[in-house]
């Protein structure tokens, strides 16, 4: 657009005070003229003037705005061949029983970084050891931020340990991507708008799911919680509460243990004697061990339900017993490689490959290796939306704009769905029953939000 029509365009009083700005005076001309303006004159001109700023400002800001749009700028530790992304995991102390997902996160980006990488980058974990301790999570979480340079975090592994680090992520507009938890708070998109969970459903739904089993099988029934007491037990009380509402009073008798506890047996003995019909057991793997054994040795025999937290065979199963666990009832989502339904399973061979290539000599039946398997393939998938624009801003947009994503190894059905006011990536379940050598599914795909 020529000059003179641009004036044109913006009125008189723009169009003058322009035109008048197309020969810059001397500082000789300006001064006198200053001193023997008319004030009235100098009122008009004051108008116009400030018509002008006004516009001339406007149009800076929008032509700055489309810059800045135009030239992204990536987050720090993103060059042209590399993105670095940070990550605490409890490779020791009492969490070390479930850092081998981060161990397979690391296998699964390997395997990315020897086909090329992603959109030519090469993705570098740096994966730091924060013993399950928040304050260490967040002196870990500040290095990774403030000495590495990291472009963000993902699959941290905790509830108690990120909620340390939340707020310090948030407030910084960093992604805490993916947290290895299922606490029903990674979904308050409002509160920690830069926080989401990852690739597994939430406690809180498992819970609604057991409360609604056991009600089919008996309306009056009476159930029994044995939860740890934090944000990782308490939802499963809140989501048996979502169920029963406000019969939940007289229906449910619950019992806490601590991390620090020796034993669950005396918990155990307690919620028995109450004669319930139900046994809803949210505990971690050295603890759930102890619960299956006492339940058995008991001679107690009520519909028992294990979170899916604690069902690894060699882990959990075997130790408290094979005959013990039978007829135990928990929930799945991933495939289990021991199903014989996915023997010829394209995604299941694939995964088999890559264990024996990345993870070799490993147990191919415990739980954590197709986690972190899942995980990083939904880490891969935001980075490939991502594509050129690095930037924290644009990798949280595409974190929570995932439509209908199939992860290889979760439960045929099951796709990952988010959205700016949706933080679950995983919303649906199925029932499996322990027939002493593997877990069984039975019933259909639950939906729940």
């Amino acid at each position: 657009m020529r000059g003179s029509r641009f004036i044109a365009l913006l009125g008189d009083a723009t169009a003058h005070a322009l035109a008048a700005s197309a020969r810059q005076p001397s500082v000789g001309e300006l001064l006198p003229a200053l001193r023997h303006r008319p004030k009235a004159i100098g009122h008009v001109d004051a108008q116009r003037g400030r018509a002008v700023f006004r516009i001339l400002i406007g149009c800076l800001l929008v032509s700055g705005a489309m810059a800045m749009s135009a030239v992204a700028e990536n987050a720090p530790g993103v060059t042209d061949s590399e993105i670095n992304i940070g990550q605490t995991m409890p490779h020791t102390g009492p969490g070390g029983w479930i850092s081998t997902i981060g161990v397979a996160e690391k296998a699964y980006i390997q395997m990315i970084n020897d086909q090329g990488g992603v959109n030519g980058r090469k993705i570098n974990l740096i994966s730091v050891d924060d013993g399950y301790l928040p304050w260490r999570t967040g002196n870990e979480t500040r290095k990774l931020i403030e000495v590495d340079h990291v472009a963000f975090t993902f699959g941290s592994l905790g509830t108690p340990t990120q909620l340390a680090v939340a707020r310090y992520l948030n407030d910084r507009k960093i992604p805490q991507l993916f947290i290895e938890s299922g606490a029903y708070r990674w979904g308050n998109y409002k509160e920690t708008p830069y926080t989401i969970g990852g690739m597994r459903p939430s406690y809180r739904l498992g819970a609604r799911l057991y409360a609604r089993h056991v009600l089919r099988q008996n309306p009056n029934a009476k159930i029994c919680i044995l939860y740890e007491d934090n944000d990782f037990g308490r939802d499963y009380t809140a989501g048996v509460r979502d169920v029963l509402g406000d019969k939940y009073a007289a229906a449910v008798t619950d019992a806490t243990y601590e991390s620090t506890d020796s034993s669950v047996d005396h918990q155990i003995v307690q919620l028995k004697a109450t004669g319930c019909d139900a046994l809803i057991v949210a505990i971690i793997p050295p603890f759930a061990v102890r619960a299956i054994r006492k339940v058995h040795d008991l001679g107690w025999k009520p519909i028992f339900f294990l979170n899916n937290v604690s069902t690894s065979i060699p882990m959990v199963l075997q130790p408290a017993g094979l005959e013990s666990s039978v007829g135990l009832l928990s929930s799945a989502y991933v495939k289990d490689p021991l199903d014989p339904a996915f023997e010829n399973d394209p995604a299941l061979k694939d995964w088999r490959a890559w264990m024996s290539k990345y993870l070799p000599g490993e147990d191919v039946r415990r739980p954590s290796f197709v986690f972190g398997y899942n995980s990083a393939a939904a880490l891969v998938q935001v980075l490939k939306q991502a594509g050129s624009d690095l930037s924290r801003e644009n990798i949280m947009r595409q974190a929570t704009n995932l439509r209908d994503l199939e992860l290889p190894m979760l439960l045929p059905g099951i796709k990952v769905n988010t959205s700016p006011t949706d933080y679950y990536p995983v919303q649906q379940l199925q029932l499996v029953r322990f027939d002493g050598k593997r877990w069984v599914r039975f019933g259909d795909l639950v939906y729940d939000e």
